[in-house]
């Protein structure tokens, strides 16, 4: 028996969420452990990094499993995808120390999320894009991204998975690009997240860039000193794209700073 370090996509469009649910839900957790099944797998639940909503997409989930497997890593990989539906994806597999988890082990998470502006929707891209009108001024969104970056309680943005967890995150990036596309994408790098945080931030950016909220805004609601609007980020834009872990290395470098370990499971 060995564990396995597992580097997942999914297209989370049709799915609803990645935990199981139970019942007849269709969730990413589900389809896994279906596919493990018939590969001899018969535990209990796979590990995981974070759990993300009905809608978010993954690049670069990470999950992991015991297993009695006599092939190679790649094997496994391959195996797995034989059995995987079309919008779940194994991307790589490692054999790790038994005490290996996904969760408790990760230094740190990022997230992107992507948006493009017209008045009138546009099915080619509101699968992976939220669509906003009127326009956005990027600069002014830049600027309120600056506000985001260190460590902040961020109760504002979004809520502990279980009551009375700790609402404090250190973000070491946050910043906005516009594509060749003329699309935006914003990208977040924190140690953990708290649920809805990522599209919550999103959201109040939008604002900012639509001038109906100043620049400075975040940072005041993450000193207590102004109430916000409601309102989250489509999730369709949400995607997961890493999960870091100490040994990755080279990994951490553009991030300015170490990463501090955390056991606050991640929800963005």
């Amino acid at each position: 028996m060995a564990r396995y370090q597992v580097t997942i996509a999914y297209d989370g469009t049709c799915f609803q969420g990645f935990q199981r649910q139970g019942g007849r839900a269709r969730t990413v957790q589900a389809e896994i452990e279906a596919a493990l099944e018939r590969l001899g797998w018969s535990g209990s639940a796979i590990l995981y990094a974070g759990r993300t909503d009905a809608g978010v997409h993954a690049a670069g989930q990470v999950i992991a499993f015991d297993l009695e497997w006599t092939h190679s890593d790649e094997a496994l990989r391959h195996a797995l995808n034989a059995y995987l539906p079309e919008d779940v994806a194994v991307k790589a597999v490692r054999e790790v120390s038994p005490h290996f988890h996904p969760r408790y082990h990760a230094v740190g998470r990022a997230y992107t999320y992507r948006l493009y502006v017209a008045q009138e929707r546009d099915p080619l891209r509101d699968r992976y894009a939220w669509r906003i009108w009127p326009d956005v001024d990027v600069p002014r969104m830049q600027a309120a991204a600056r506000w985001i970056e260190g460590q902040h309680d961020f109760a504002a943005f979004g809520a502990p998975m279980k009551p009375g967890r700790s609402t404090v995150r250190r973000v070491y990036r946050a910043s906005w690009e516009v594509l060749e596309d003329a699309s935006l994408r914003f990208r977040i790098v924190a140690n953990a997240f708290l649920y809805h945080m990522v599209r919550r931030l999103v959201y109040i950016q939008v604002l900012v860039g639509q001038a109906k909220l100043p620049p400075e805004a975040i940072g005041e609601a993450l000193r207590g000193e102004r109430d916000l609007p409601p309102g989250l980020a489509a999730a369709r834009g949400l995607v997961l794209e890493r999960v870091y872990y100490p040994e990755d290395g080279q990994g951490f470098e553009p991030l300015g700073e170490s990463l501090t370990a955390s056991g606050d499971e991640d929800c963005g």
